[in-house]
């Protein structure tokens, strides 16, 4: 359950707080394949009281950020035989563990997983995963995973809550999130944050523009009413709507068509919808 919080600048956000206790702000910002991430960031922080930025160790454009897969050093891409290397997921869980228990660091999560693949994990896990991030927004709800994660009390943030101008699949110009745009005179990315946080989820949008960094996070003091919500939720539903598919489907990253674990997108999530 969200709570209400004030950042530095005295504005009103919302946090959640985690399986571990601690908070987390509600929305934050995304820096993935940011033209200019540490301006974006400093702006963010500095002008607009974020609290909460996802980004790599380095900022820049980083493909393999979260994913539960590993690549061979100098692996193409995508990829050719053998580059795709068998991933010790309890091994890998087991050192993570260590960090928290020798209070290195507060949390542990996981990105990109499928029901399949979070399943493996709480079966040996001594901590859960405090967060599981993946893609979401209403051209890719991603049902089956969000209500996994709730019935284990696993908190999940959602990237790409806009779509992405990738390949048409766009939503800041999908006719439905601007009629409830204009009705509640908010702009379209501004609904898209509302609606992922309406599901229960944070979020994290990112932007280069910091006029829409700010926007993005002045989401909590309205809501969006339950009919235009349902309305918006009926995006994924019109199949012959280009968004619906994944932004991130991991072809380019993982795919080897004749070589490897990974033959097929569908295979790299585990033949889920």
């Amino acid at each position: 359950m969200a709570q209400a919080a004030l950042t530095p600048h005295g504005e009103m956000v919302e946090t959640f707080r985690l399986l571990s206790g601690h908070l987390m702000p509600a929305v934050g910002l995304g820096t993935w394949k940011t033209e200019s991430p540490r301006d974006s960031v400093s702006n963010a922080l500095v002008q607009a009281g974020y609290r909460h930025v996802d980004t790599a160790a380095q900022y820049g454009v980083q493909k393999e950020i979260h994913w539960p897969f590993r690549l061979r050093d100098g692996a193409s891409r995508p990829p050719k035989a053998g580059d795709v290397l068998d991933f010790d997921m309890e091994g890998v869980w087991r050192e993570m563990e260590k960090l928290v228990k020798e209070n290195l660091i507060r949390d542990i999560g996981v990105c990109n997983f499928t029901v399949k693949k979070l399943n493996k994990l709480l079966s040996f896990a001594e901590i859960k995963p405090s967060v599981c991030q993946m893609e979401m927004h209403p051209g890719w709800r991603n049902d089956k995973m969000l209500e996994a994660c709730k019935k284990n009390g696993i908190h999940v943030t959602a990237y790409s809550p806009l779509g992405s101008q990738d390949q048409g699949r766009d939503l800041i110009h999908d006719p439905m999130v601007q009629r409830v745009a204009m009705k509640l005179n908010k702009s379209p990315g501004q609904v898209l944050v509302r609606w992922a946080l309406q599901r229960g989820t944070s979020t994290i949008p990112k932007s280069n523009h910091h006029e829409r960094i700010r926007e993005n996070i002045h989401v909590f003091e309205w809501e969006i009413p339950e009919q235009d919500f349902q309305a918006l939720c009926t995006i994924s539903d019109q199949k012959s709507y280009v968004v619906q598919k994944r932004v991130l489907d991991g072809e380019e990253l993982f795919v080897n068509k004749t070589d490897g674990p990974f033959r097929s997108t569908a295979d790299v999530w585990d033949h889920e919808d």
